[in-house]
C-alpha cells in the first residue's frame, strides 16, 4: 500500500489482514470526498492482490465515523447549483460501499464511539461487524432536512434489518446503543473496548484458513440473495436526491 498517495486512510498489512484506519480523528472522521477517493483508491489496489484475506476497518480518535461532511456538501451544492459536484460525491459513496460488500477479502468492521449517518453506512456494508458496548449509533438525515440517500446505505439496511424496523430509526433519528445494534444485527457482536481486536482475531483465525475460491463464491452468493427481493436498486439515484435536496435549500 505505499504506492498509495493517501491522505486521510491509514493502512498497514499484517500478513494476509489488511488494516484500514479512517485518520481525521479530530473531526471525528467525518467522510469527505478526499477520503472516499482514498477509500476507493485501497478498494481498486485490493483487486490486484491475492495475499489479503481479511480487510478489516475501523477508525482512529474517540469515533469510528460522526457522518458525512455536511459543510463540504452545502458547499459543493453553493458552488454548483445545478448538483454534479453532489452527485459526484455521491457516487463515490457509492462505489466504496459497493466496493467493501463486493471485496474478495472478508471485510471486518471494528467500530467504537459514535457511528453516525454515512459511518454506519460503511459499517453495515461489511460482512462481520463488532462494536465497543459503549458505541452508539443514529441515523440523522432527516432532521438535516436530508434524505437518507448515502451509499446505498437504505437498501442494506432494510436487507440486514428488516423494513419495519429501519423505518423507526430512520423517522425518529433517535440514538441507540450497542446493545440494540447488536439485537437489530446492525452489529453481529458486542464487547467491551479492550476486547474488540480479540473478537476480530476470533474471526480472522478460521476465515484466513478457508479455501479462497470456495469462500469467494460464499460471498457472491450471499450477496446476490441478499438483493434477490429488489426489483428495482434505487441507490444509483443517491447522489441525484441529495443534489436535489441541497440545489433545494432543504438542508440549509
Amino acid at each position: 500500500m505505499d504506492s498509495l498517495d493517501l491522505k486521510t486512510v491509514r493502512t498497514s498489512l499484517e500478513g494476509a489482514v489488511l488494516q484500514v484506519r479512517l485518520a481525521r480523528p479530530e473531526v471525528g472522521n467525518t467522510l469527505d470526498e478526499r477520503m472516499l477517493d482514498d477509500l476507493l483508491a485501497v478498494l481498486a489496489h485490493l483487486r490486484c492482490r491475492t495475499d489479503v484475506r481479511v480487510l478489516v476497518l475501523s477508525g482512529e480518535g474517540d469515533s469510528f465515523c460522526v457522518g458525512g461532511d455536511r459543510g463540504e456538501l452545502l458547499r459543493l451544492a453553493a458552488e454548483d447549483p445545478g448538483g454534479p459536484a453532489v452527485r459526484r460525491l455521491g457516487d463515490k459513496a457509492r462505489l466504496v460501499c459497493e466496493g467493501l460488500a463486493a471485496a474478495d477479502p472478508v471485510t471486518i468492521a471494528r467500530v467504537h464511539g459514535q457511528v453516525i449517518g454515512a459511518g454506519l453506512a460503511l459499517a453495515i456494508f461489511c460482512d462481520l461487524r463488532v462494536g465497543d458496548i459503549e458505541s452508539r449509533f443514529r441515523m440523522p438525515e432527516l432532521a438535516l432536512g436530508l434524505p437518507t440517500a448515502w451509499g446505498g446505505a437504505m437498501a442494506r439496511l432494510i436487507g440486514e434489518v428488516g423494513a419495519a424496523r429501519i423505518r423507526e430509526l430512520v423517522l425518529t433519528g433517535d440514538a441507540f446503543d450497542a446493545s440494540t445494534a447488536h439485537r437489530l444485527s446492525i452489529l453481529h457482536r458486542v464487547a467491551p473496548a479492550s476486547e474488540l481486536d480479540d473478537v476480530v482475531r476470533g474471526w480472522i483465525k478460521p476465515v484466513v484458513r478457508r479455501p479462497v475460491a470456495a469462500l469467494h463464491a460464499s460471498k457472491t452468493l450471499m450477496n446476490a440473495y441478499s438483493r434477490g427481493d429488489r426489483f428495482g436498486d434505487l441507490s444509483i439515484l443517491d447522489g441525484h436526491f441529495l443534489s436535489a435536496f441541497l440545489g433545494a435549500g432543504s438542508a440549509r
